[in-house]
């Protein structure tokens, strides 16, 4: 031994109540080794037959947990020991204990182990009391361990459960949403054929044809963007989000003035420009605006508005209609969820196009945000980098 101080001083705190000889015994059979921060001492799962007691320095003990997460157990200090379990029945080291910082350790082989513990009678007592106490630990980790197991269990039947319903409400509106229209179009085309019409009512037959097959367009390619988003990434270019949100406001104003809903839109002229892909950017766009308008009373607004902070562009769509309740905004983003009535009022839609908005912005490498209140409207906020 070449640093006899140390030890004298350490092991009473570990051991109370050690005589001097005892301590004597405990430095003879020992080593001191020092280790550097990082230095691994032992590893869980590892076979080996040395004790260990911390001089100086600190140490982390930390523990495998559902065979991923890594969890800190404690930290170790002077006086501290670890490693007696192991050498009482050969079993493989329960945690890793690594050094946090410089670190002094006195150490001892099995053999020096054993001829210590039968020989004190102090040393014997600590480790029974140590070995008890970390039986405990070991034992409540274990049910800690497998109360989150179960939790996870029951998160996961959940989470199925709801997809399951998801899917089935999906393939049921979706029929809802096909059968309508295919039902009018049908309806008018066997008259078309008959030769039943004519004039105006030719007019109007083949126009209705026309907005029936129109509609289904739109629900198919609603589920073939958002299926092909995962598969193609757009091609990003400079861009002006004036104009994207012109040609969403063009669009939408005749829908707009069917429900009378005031949609207002003014240029931000200062606005930088952002990177991106227009197309997908109004697919997107558009997904708020229709729903703004959808929710909105007769005679309400709806405001689109163009704003930029620092690095950030903003692009909101504001209504003040029926709102979204706490509880299901989190949810407003799943694809399949909708609204399908509010009191008196009947929604169409299967629940793809905030999940289309969702998806797009995420592609956009930004932020797609809500705040709403029940019966006083929702606010929702496309985030953009600014183009550089």
């Amino acid at each position: 031994m070449t640093n006899l101080r140390a030890p004298s001083k350490i092991i009473p705190r570990a051991f109370p109540g050690i005589k001097p000889d005892e301590i004597e015994e405990l430095i003879k059979n020992s080593q001191v080794h020092a280790y550097a921060p990082g230095a691994v001492l032992c590893r869980e799962n590892a076979v080996e037959d040395r004790f260990y007691m911390i001089l100086e320095g600190d140490a982390e003990v930390t523990k495998i947990i559902n065979n991923s997460e890594m969890r800190l157990l404690k930290t170790l200090g002077p006086g501290d020991f670890f490693g007696e379990m192991a050498l009482i029945h050969n079993a493989p080291r329960a945690a890793t204990v690594t050094a946090k910082t410089a670190l002094t350790a006195l150490e001892l082989e099995k053999t020096g182990f054993d001829r210590v513990l039968h020989s004190s009678s102090s040393i014997a007592m600590a480790m029974v009391s140590e070995i008890s106490n970390r039986l405990r630990s070991n034992d409540q980790m274990a049910v800690d361990d497998l109360r989150l197991r179960a939790s996870e269990l029951a998160e996961a039947y959940q989470k199925l459960a709801e997809q399951d319903l998801a899917r089935r409400e999906f393939l049921s509106n979706v029929a809802h949403e096909l059968r309508t229209p295919l039902m009018a179009a049908s309806g008018y085309l066997q008259m078309l054929q008959k030769g039943v019409m004519s004039g105006d009512q030719l007019n109007t037959g083949i126009e209705a044809v026309a907005r029936n097959v129109q509609q289904i367009v739109s629900l198919v390619n609603d589920i073939l963007f958002l299926q092909e988003m995962d598969l193609v990434l757009p091609e990003f270019q400079k861009l002006d989000l004036n104009t994207v949100a012109k040609n969403v406001a063009d669009k939408y104003a005749p829908k707009a003035v069917e429900r009378n809903v005031n949609l207002r839109f003014a240029p931000n002229i200062s606005l930088p420009h952002a990177f991106g892909d227009s197309k997908s950017l109004e697919r997107a766009l558009s997904a708020l605006v229709d729903n703004a308008i959808k929710f909105s009373p007769k005679g309400g607004d709806v405001d689109v508005r163009l704003s930029a902070r620092g690095e950030e562009i903003f692009l909101a769509v504001e209504d003040h209609g029926i709102g979204i309740e706490k509880e299901k905004m989190t949810r407003v983003f799943d694809r399949f969820y909708h609204l399908e009535r509010h009191e008196n009022d009947l929604f169409g839609g299967i629940g793809l196009g905030l999940a289309i908005t969702k998806q797009v912005i995420e592609q956009h490498q930004g932020k797609l945000t809500v705040t709403s209140a029940p019966g006083r409207g929702s606010a929702f906020t496309i985030v953009l980098k600014k183009l550089n």
